[in-house]
């Protein structure tokens, strides 16, 4: 696969030494999408947000899927390094810091937030992930551990029809033994968003 920088937003924060709140989207989201909670998230960091490469139907995705619920795998390790290429060369053309970078990504946005955990996972100093579904479930790779545990919100809904409660425990489970800080927080919920999510994910990141 050939390298593509992804399209994105950036907004600077006033203090040089802010932490970066990268924005990941949702199926049919862009680099627009998730702006607006930015402020209500995390005031005070950089802003980052991006627009995944594949097209599905015309919705921007991070990457491809084969069915409802079943990834494209292959597609899925190649966009994650692709994803990890872009926020090193973005931090060294934006000037942030890398080591500071929370990731806060909903449904396939929490998806490629989450492959970015298990291929990458010292690149994270955090992560939210709002109806996470497990991103690579063949011969996933054990890469090297965090130096420090990387802390991560878990948010899945509880009546979301898109994912078995089975599923999301397991994967769950897999981040919780791969030596991430698992906070889990079910929402009495479907697959969309809710004002459960927002505060609760406002709260989580105010420790940073």
């Amino acid at each position: 696969m050939t390298y593509q920088p992804l399209t994105y937003v950036y907004r600077a924060a006033a203090a040089a030494a802010a932490p970066t709140l990268l924005l990941l989207h949702g199926t049919g989201g862009d680099e627009r999408d998730l702006l607006p909670l930015a402020p209500r998230l995390a005031p005070g960091f950089n802003v980052l947000s991006a627009r995944g490469n594949v097209l599905e139907g015309g919705m921007p995705r991070f990457f491809r899927r084969l069915g409802l619920g079943v990834f494209d795998e292959e597609d899925v390790v190649a966009r994650t390094h692709e994803l990890a290429r872009f926020l090193r060369e973005t931090s060294a053309k934006e000037g942030f810091d890398l080591a500071h970078v929370v990731a806060v990504g909903y449904s396939n946005g929490a998806n490629i937030a989450g492959s970015l955990l298990l291929l990458h996972p010292s690149l994270l100093a955090g992560a939210v992930l709002w109806r996470p579904m497990q991103p690579l479930t063949r011969d996933v790779p054990a890469a090297l551990p965090p130096a420090a545990p990387v802390p991560v919100l878990f948010m899945p809904g509880s009546h979301d029809p898109t994912v078995r409660p089975a599923d999301t425990a397991a994967y769950a489970a897999l981040l919780a033994g791969r030596g991430f800080q698992l906070t889990r927080h079910d929402v009495a919920a479907g697959h969309a968003l809710t004002e459960t999510d927002l505060a609760a994910a406002a709260a989580w990141l105010r420790h940073f």
